[in-house]
């Protein structure tokens, strides 16, 4: 039994503790965050505390907040012989580096407000400054997914960063069309089967093998016509600046 304290309120925060509630080997002995109404989630089935004085021994030290606040949370953490890790993808080890047992414990997905996800499939990434360290974060991924992967603070900044392009720009892509629609008086939903066949073909094939759309065509006509639609500024340059990256190895700029 791996017995764990949670710090955090957050998206993350509350499906790990979903997460981790579901599985024997796992004992959640308690939830800290700086808001009691914030820990509501955790009431039930745990401690919860908004006093680091008043801190469990525990196992394990997850720290499921904002990369800003892991340096200066984890200082909070005093006298534990407990490892102690974070779980973002774009901080490094480092940043617990004043703590003996320190490591990182990166669950590699989108977590959004109310939505409970599954972390069976789900890619956790981990890393620690020692074998012994590394075995347990390996054992306490494996109670909640089949794909944990060791990985170090360099790799997992990029592995991040193709996060950001591949979720949160995309999903920006959506808000945009979204607007767009709404502006227009069309149905948004009506994009939702060519939403999931985009992201359903890199099942078999490649990004660069997928892209379709008029910029790969050299389709010049209808670029324009959109550019005349589009009412906004800052998306008629993001139309075109998108546009001349995709066609770049197929013919002139816009």
């Amino acid at each position: 039994m791996i017995s764990v304290v949670l710090i955090g309120t957050g998206n993350v925060a509350q499906n790990l503790f979903q997460a981790f509630s579901k599985v024997n080997d796992v004992e959640v002995k308690q939830v800290i965050g700086r808001t009691k109404s914030h820990l509501n989630f955790a009431t039930a089935t745990t401690t919860i505390e908004t006093d680091f004085d008043k801190l469990l021994p525990a196992d394990l030290y997850v720290l499921a907040i904002s990369d800003d606040a892991i340096a200066s949370v984890s200082m909070r953490i005093k006298e534990t012989n407990g490892l102690i890790v974070h779980t973002s993808g774009g901080s490094s080890l480092e940043a617990l580096s004043i703590h003996k047992r320190a490591g990182v414990f990166y669950p590699l997905q989108t977590f959004t407000k109310g939505k409970i996800i599954s972390f069976e499939n789900l890619p956790i990434c981990i890393e620690a400054n020692n074998t012994k360290d590394l075995e347990i974060l390996r054992k306490l991924g494996e109670t909640l997914s089949n794909r944990v992967v060791n990985i170090s603070t360099e790799k997992r900044k990029i592995l991040h960063l193709a996060a950001v392009f591949v979720n949160n720009f995309t999903n920006y892509m959506y808000s945009i069309g979204e607007d767009i629609c709404a502006e227009n008086e069309v149905d948004f939903n009506l994009l939702q089967p060519l939403i999931e066949e985009t992201a359903n073909k890199l099942n078999v094939l490649s990004p660069k093998e997928a892209q379709t759309g008029p910029a790969k065509r050299g389709d010049q006509q209808t670029l324009q016509t959109h550019l005349e639609i589009i009412k906004k500024k800052h998306q008629r340059e993001l139309y075109t600046l998108l546009s001349n990256a995709i066609k770049s190895n197929h013919g002139e700029e816009l």
